[in-house]
């Protein structure tokens, strides 16, 4: 009940306060808009603070952005060789540029007494809301690694679902805690939006884009106020022009230029022999490939065994990778006890491929969400996003003549051989599930 009030209640609760609360402060009070600038006040230090916040969060929230809302251009990014190492050391150098900023800032906020003058609640409760939520976000990428790949498969088709009105909370409720609370610190600064001065990122001044150059002048009483501003505005007005036809001129020139390549780029490049069958070999090559999986799935379907591995050759320490009747991977292992430990290899959440190696606790770890599952009884650990054990996987061990020597059933003890040892010589086979008869 909970998880359903923080990830779904909770962010419609803040899109809704914040557009309605955004737009009745446009209209009630228009002019609070813009986040009062402190900078007249103490200089040296906004800047030692500001300009490293800015940066840092700058480069978080612009990946944050890229990622929600271009997913093909983002994973096309991560599939180039060492781009997800390099993200994740950019992002959270970026994380720490803008901890170090905000915490400065927060400290010329509390102990500036021009500064204090027109420090309101409200903007103490948004400092430290911001600083949680950046210490959070970057405790979340050094527990979570990788976040950048795995987020693509929660954190995205989860904000996507509420964007379409079809919320999904299962996609992140089996996360760990410490990312629930970056996505609900997210939620509570949108819902805080219209009533600080976070507003101010709404006012994006566009139309300094067209407006005409100010002009500021001093003067006195003895040269004359209106001749002087008189000419001012006669010079802007000019300057102004100027300066529009230019940028009217370059901007003609610059179309003239690309328009060609830009008609090429939407045509799509010309049909060119060799690139066809290149293209029919790449078509030809995936439906090989459809075509031996199928191979394989009926052979599955008709083999009341599946050969694995020899007994002899189990390790202890890494496991030997198969599939399994229902084309899933699964893991092969050599016990303490010598015998046989065969599990799925699929993540009872999400269902990645979890990895080989065990660690020194017994484990094998599943990169997507970071579950760690124990290798002699297939249980996640505490905390973990999987919350169901890896299943067991029926096995038998054959002779070279194809007699069965000892077998075990999911949840069974082991029935033929007492002591594996005789058996090295043996080969490991799965048994087929009673269900596909």
């Amino acid at each position: 009940m909970l998880d359903a009030f923080l990830l779904i209640g909770l962010p419609y609760l803040a899109i809704t306060t914040a557009i309605v609360g955004s737009y009745w402060r446009l209209r009630a009070h228009r002019f609070s808009y813009s986040a009062r600038s402190s900078q007249f006040l103490e200089h040296r230090q906004l800047l030692l603070g500001s300009a490293p916040w800015h940066i840092g969060i700058f480069v978080v929230l612009l990946g944050h952005i890229v990622a929600f809302l271009l997913p093909g251009v983002w994973k096309a990014i991560l599939a180039v060789p060492g781009a997800l190492v390099a993200i994740e050391i950019v992002g959270m150098a970026a994380a720490v540029l803008s901890l170090v900023g905000l915490s400065l800032l927060i400290v010329r906020r509390v102990t500036s007494g021009r500064v204090q003058a027109v420090t309101t609640t409200m903007d103490l409760v948004v400092a430290g809301l911001l600083l949680a939520q950046v210490a959070v976000g970057l405790l979340t990428a050094v527990q979570l690694r990788y976040g950048a790949a795995w987020g693509m498969g929660t954190a995205v088709p989860y904000l996507w679902s509420l964007l379409t009105i079809h919320p999904d909370m299962t996609l992140v409720a089996d996360l760990p805690l410490v990312f629930k609370l970056h996505l609900i610190g997210a939620w509570l600064l949108i819902l805080l939006l219209p009533f600080t001065r976070l507003i101010h990122l709404l006012a994006l001044p566009l139309s300094y884009l067209w407006r005409a150059p100010q002009l500021v002048i001093w003067t006195t009483m003895r040269r004359g106020e209106q001749p002087a501003l008189a000419r001012a505005r006669a010079d802007s007005r000019r300057e102004f022009l100027k300066g529009g036809l230019g940028i009217a001129g370059a901007s003609g020139l610059l179309a003239i230029g690309v328009s060609e390549k830009a008609v090429n780029f939407f045509k799509g490049p010309a049909p060119d022999g060799e690139a066809e069958a290149m293209l029919l070999q790449k078509k030809l090559v995936r439906l090989q490939l459809s075509a031996e999986e199928r191979a394989l799935e009926l052979e599955r379907r008709r083999s009341t065994f599946i050969q694995v591995a020899r007994q002899a050759d189990l390790s202890e320490v890494k496991g030997h990778y198969f599939i399994d009747y229902d084309m899933a991977p699964g893991l092969a292992f050599k016990g303490s006890d010598g015998w046989p430990i065969v599990r799925s290899a699929k993540c009872t959440h999400l269902g990645c491929t979890v990895g080989s190696e065990i660690d020194a606790q017994g484990r094998i770890l599943c990169p997507c969400h970071i579950s760690y599952f124990d290798v002699r009884t297939g249980q996640p650990n505490a905390g973990a996003p999987a919350t169901v054990p890896l299943p067991e996987i029926g096995w038998a061990l054959m002779d070279g003549a194809g007699t069965i020597m000892a077998r075990k059933e999911p949840g069974q003890p082991i029935q033929g051989a007492s002591d594996p040892m005789p058996l090295a010589g043996c080969t490991l086979f799965l048994t087929k599930p009673a269900d596909r008869g």
